[in-house]
Order: structure tokens, then sequence, then C-alpha cells
């Protein structure tokens, strides 16, 4: 660690940076450096590489490598993970062989650890990777204490500093952890007792009509989850479900459903009620993820990220549940993958048509969000909503800055020189796209395609915005929501007063290590922005 004068800001202690006559990498599983933010593994080269480990030339052989970035000279692997932090210190985020990818997501075991550990009244705790009958892999934490706690009250307590995918799917207690011969946890052990004990701890209310266990067998299929599993209850997304499983789905059910139909009805039971015929099909592009507790509760409409869908928004729903808001996402015509091919809509279409949605339901107390490329419609939405008399409470601008119009030209030209293929395997190593490399070739070529016209309409927005100042700029407030940890909003401390190029009052949110995709990654800490703001609402 780097001599520090004063406590570093965060919650987390850098490395800092490089000593002298050492180089440091960050870098991907072929050696090649990833970009600034993003995780890889910890490299040094330089006159500090040893020879290699004594009389062990197999551990020597893989990490004690050549250095691919200058010719004659060593590195080595020693197995760490890690990112660059924008003031250019390096940060430790764990060691390779503690973490494991579930679902998409790169896994930190010791985090979840050290955060069951702070629990009152957890006097140990492991956490386990155990394998389900379907060789689908879930978090199991073990823990000890005086006597069993609330499992609510640990499931909430770490998902208050975790993200939703890092919370075990079950907590058992122990009078004391199994121990090895070292006096350390004995995880074998701990391995072993979760693939014995039963997992599901709520009630299981069987499928009830054909159509139920039709639907129960596809959602197993899909979700990797055995059938006799699945309830006529169960929450499509709460059981694990997200918007590649849903196309997934929609597929296997020979596209009886589409995602939007899959968002629109994500209990299992009413979504067999709409496949019978029993619900009607919806139109519009307003999915409601989450309902209000009433007409005065308000409601928060969110534009989703370059070639996203309304179903990335499902985690901040899911945690805004019991705020009392509505939450509604925007689901971009030509972009549901179940779905009939429809053209890819102009970004004033799709605005007009959710102002005039907003206007039909009656929603009031209206807050906007938009994520990324998503914040061109927010703000347009805004705008168009102030101009014909509808009040805004607030807009939310995530994950982006202002920036200026030669950079957005500039942006705009290099998308224009890729093909949507190249565009589809470069978002296939980014956080909001996991999935995508799951997807078939076509498919994966539409959602390049729908970036690519999501991500060239924003820019092409804003360097008209930046080029011709509105005259009129927004009346409600604007929360920033930006990651210090996002290297595409280097800097925000400074920038994010960009905004008030188009809006009188502007304010900064800041979210903790959650990346640029941070709905996806933090969205207990994207949600808290939106209750603070609430919270100033109903106290004013």
């Amino acid at each position: 660690h780097e001599v520090m004068d004063h406590a570093p800001d965060g919650d987390r202690v850098p490395l800092g940076p490089a000593s002298p006559n050492m180089n440091v990498y960050v870098v991907d599983e072929n050696l090649q450096p990833v970009p600034l933010g993003a995780p890889g593994l910890i490299v040094f080269a330089g006159v500090c590489v040893g020879r290699g480990y004594v009389n062990d030339p197999e551990r020597t052989a893989q990490a004690y490598l050549t250095d691919p970035h200058r010719p004659g000279e060593r590195l080595y692997l020693g197995g760490d993970y890690g990112r660059w932090l924008p003031g250019g210190k390096l940060d430790f985020l764990g060691r390779k062989d503690s973490q494991v990818k579930i679902s998409g997501f790169r896994i930190e075991i010791g985090e979840i650890e050290n955060t069951l550990l702070r629990v009152p009244g957890v006097r140990d705790g492991a956490v386990v990777v155990a394998e389900r009958a379907d060789q689908s892999k879930q978090l199991v934490a073990f823990y000890s204490a005086r006597q069993p706690l609330d499992v609510d009250v640990l499931r909430d307590r770490l998902g208050e500093s975790l993200p939703f995918y890092m919370v075990p799917a079950a907590f058992h207690w122990q009078e004391s952890l199994p121990l090895t011969a070292n006096s350390k946890i004995d995880k074998k052990s701990l391995t072993k007792l979760a693939g014995e004990l039963e997992t599901v701890e709520q009630a299981y209310d069987a499928p009830q009509t054909p159509t139920e266990e039709r639907l129960a067998a596809a959602w197993a299929k899909v979700l990797k989850v055995p059938a006799d599993q699945i309830g006529r209850a169960d929450h499509f997304f709460d059981r694990g479900g997200n918007s590649l499983s849903a196309v997934k789905l929609a597929v296997t059910l020979k596209r009886t459903v589409s995602l939007k139909d899959i968002t629109r009805y994500p209990v299992l039971a009413d979504l067999a009620e709409f496949v019978d015929g029993r619900s009607e099909r919806r139109s519009g592009l307003l999915q409601q993820l989450s309902a209000s507790d009433g007409a005065d509760a308000g409601a928060l409409v969110c534009f989703p990220y370059a070639g996203g869908n309304a179903v990335n928004y499902q985690p901040m729903a899911s945690a805004l549940r019991d705020s009392g808001l509505g939450v509604y996402a925007v689901e971009l015509p030509g972009h549901d993958l179940a779905a009939e091919r429809e053209p890819f809509a102009p970004m004033a279409q799709v605005v007009e048509q959710v102002v005039d949605e907003i206007t039909r339901r009656g929603l009031t107390k209206v807050l906007l969000w938009g994520h990324s490329s998503g914040t061109a419609p927010a703000v347009e939405t805004a705008r168009v909503l102030q101009e014909r008399g509808v009040a805004v409470q607030r807009v939310f601008l995530a994950a982006q800055l202002l920036g200026s119009a030669t950079d957005r030209r500039a942006a705009l030209a290099a998308l224009d020189g890729r093909s949507n293929a190249d565009i589809a395997a470069g978002l296939s190593a980014d956080s909001g796209y996991t999935e995508l490399g799951e997807l078939d070739a076509q498919r994966a070529e539409h959602v390049g395609a729908a970036y690519r016209h999501d991500y060239g309409t924003a820019l092409q927005y804003f360097a008209e915005v930046l080029d011709n100042p509105p005259a009129v700029k927004l009346t409600a407030p604007v929360t920033a929501v930006l990651a210090d940890d996002d290297p595409s909003t280097a800097e925000f401390p400074r920038r994010y007063r960009e905004w008030e190029l188009l809006a009188e009052h502007v304010e900064l949110h800041e979210i903790g290590a959650g990346g640029h995709y941070f709905l996806r990654t933090r969205p207990t800490e994207a949600a808290q922005a939106v209750l603070a703001a609430a919270e100033l609402l109903t106290s004013s």
C-alpha cells in the first residue's frame, strides 16, 4: 500500500500507484489491458520479477510469462484481481481462486463473507457455491451465532451493501462451523452439507392448470431450477430471470409470449391467464415493473441504456417495491428479441408516445430516469412535459456527462465505422450485457444494431443541444447519478455541473464501485438516489 496522510474517501483502501522501476498492468485472460475501471488480473513486470518458484517448474510456467508488451522482458501473474481507478491508483478486488462466476456475474466470495461478519450477532461465517441437481450454481451462506437469526434480516443487511446477485440464496445457522486440521473453516464439508440441505424456504404453491404446468416446465428449463420448485405465485425475475432468460423463455414457448408479455406478467399464474386469453395484451411502451400505493404515490419512468430494454430496470424496481412508487420502464420499439421484428423508432416518436401514455394513465408526481444513452429521451421527455404543463418532480441522469459537441460527433464517426457484429462482440465483455455471448449470432447482431441506433441517436441529440442550447431550461431539479469507478464519467465531481446548460438545478448522487451499469451491479444503491429524492418531495 502507498503511504497516505489521511483516511481514503471511500470504504476501500487502494493499493496506490506503481512503484518506480515496475510496470503494473490490469489485463484480461489473454493478457490484453482492460479499460480504465474494468476488473482484471493484476500483472507485474520489470526488475521486481523473480526467476520463478524453487523446485516447482509447473507453477513457474503458469505464473512467470513473457511480457507481450515489452520484448525481452518477463512478467509475473500472481492471481490477484484489481482495477485502475481514475486517479491512477490500483484497487485490489480479491484473489482469482476466491472468485466464481454465476449467471454471468463475477463474484468475490470474500466480499460476501466480510459483509456477513459485520451483521450484529454473527460470530463466524462462510459462503460456498452449491450445485443444484440440474448442475446450476447458487450461493449458500453458513454462520455461527448464539441463536438462529431472522433470514429476512440477514438478506436485507447483505442487500444494503452488496448487489442482488451476491446475496446468498440460503442462510444456514450452525452452533459452530467445521474446521480443518489447520483450524481454518472447512469449506469442503460446508459445500457437501449445502448440497444436502433444502434451500427453498418459501411455501410451495403447485401449478394448477395445464398452461401453468407447461409454463412451469419452461421456466425450470430456462432458469435451471427443478420443475417441482416452480410455484404458480413465483415471480420470473425474483427467481433469477433476466433479459436473456426471458428471450429464451419466449423461444422455448414458440413465441406464445414476447419479452413485453413476460415483463408485464412476471408471475407464473398471471402469465398463464394471459396465455389462456383471460388477460388482454396491453399495447404501449410503458411496462409497469412495480405497482404504486395509490394515485398520489408518484411514478418513476425509466429509459434504458443503448441496446437495453425494460427488464434492465427490474432489479432497481425490486429494490423500490416497498417505497410506494410505481415503477415503469420504456420498452423501445424494435428491441424485443422475442417478438416479431419491428423497426427502430425515432426518438421524437418515442418521446411523444411516452408523454401520451403518462397523460392517459393519469400519472402524477412523475420522476424520470435515463441511464447512459437513455438520458437523451429522458431530457427530451422532461422538456415536452414541461412545455405541456405536466409537472415533473425530478430527472435522474445516470452514467452520463454532457461533454462537448466535438467529442459527441467524433464518437458518432467512430460508431459509423463499426459493424453490428463488432459492436455486439465488444458489448459481450461489458457488465451490462453479460448474457450476450449466449445468444445466437443473429440475435447478438440485432442487439448491436439496437445499440448503434440508441447510442447514435443520443450522440446526435446532445451534439445539437450543445450547439444550440435551449432558451428555456428544465425547471425540474436534475440529479446526476454517477459511479466513482465508471471510466466513461471520469472527473465527474468537477464535470457533473455540465448539465446546468439544460437545467436550472443540478445535484450529484455518487455511487461507490458500481461501474457504468450500476443498474445491474448496484440496484439498491441506485434505488437510494430515488428514495432520497422522494423523501425531499414528501418533506416539502
